[in-house]
């Protein structure tokens, strides 16, 4: 019988429904993290009888046919890159970006991945760093004798030297965007990296057309809504239950049968 396999499909497909929902909650609080949502597809039909053929000599045409379905899989998990909220810390270099676009990172192996965590510290040059230590691209040395840092919304990073009045330009932030946001591969750590679905990298300012401008002293919040997850984690748990009395049904069937004399 179908349904029994047609049933574990469905079962597995809402076990990956509740993990990606899951993983949505555990970083509910992590910055600038972008929930997701699995999207599934329906497998190969089976034709009993082929919808659009003859059914007489007269060129009668079978007008729906019998098509039985044999499950579900699992198709995608797509990250929605909407805008998640602006948290103000009061941290010097906690930097929030406020549109599109990612902050670029330098990995040790000289790979560039991308990420919109912007918690930001200074490392023992004096060099802007996440908080792993991976180099903020370009990278921006601040002076040691710096006593105040400013970074306006278009990246221009300033430092206030001790006894100068005037501050300091010594650095431009610079954002990238992609073609296909979604297609980006996640590493962990808050850091993404290029791929073919998502398109070469397009570097910016901030502030320029495609690109979102910097809010300094702040952090992007996740974009989880925890109302929706709860909601939707109910709904996953009901789809799995109802698979799960498919397969017990299709057992009590198929016992009936066996019985028979």
């Amino acid at each position: 019988m179908r349904s029994l396999s047609i049933g574990a499909t469905g079962m597995l497909a809402q076990q990956l429904n509740v993990e990606t929902i899951s993983n949505n909650i555990a970083n509910m609080t992590t910055t600038g993290y972008k929930r997701q949502r699995a999207e599934f597809q329906d497998l190969l039909y089976q034709n009993q009888r082929r919808v659009g053929s003859t059914s007489s000599d007269a060129g009668t045409v079978v007008p729906s046919g019998i098509q039985v379905g044999t499950g579900v899989k699992a198709a995608a998990i797509y990250r929605i890159n909407e805008q998640g909220n602006i948290s103000p810390t009061g941290n010097t270099l906690d930097l929030a970006i406020n549109g599109q676009g990612y902050f670029q990172v330098t990995l040790p192996n000289g790979d560039t991945a991308y990420t919109r965590a912007g918690s930001l510290q200074l490392n023992a040059e004096g060099t802007i760093v996440t908080g792993d230590g991976y180099q903020v691209v370009p990278g921006i040395v601040i002076p040691q004798n710096t006593v105040d840092i400013t970074v306006n919304p278009n990246g221009e990073v300033l430092a206030k030297l001790d006894g100068q009045v005037a501050p300091q330009n010594v650095g431009q932030l610079q954002l990238a965007n992609f073609p296909n946001t979604a297609g980006l591969e996640a590493i962990g750590g808050n850091l993404l990296l290029e791929t073919p679905a998502s398109g070469q990298a397009i570097a910016g300012n901030p502030g320029a057309p495609g690109f979102g401008r910097i809010t300094q002293g702040a952090v992007e919040t996740s974009n989880v809504n925890i109302v929706a997850e709860i909601t939707q984690l109910i709904t996953a748990q009901r789809a799995y239950e109802m698979n799960s009395r498919v397969i017990s049904t299709t057992d009590q069937m198929m016992q009936s049968v066996s019985q028979l004399r």
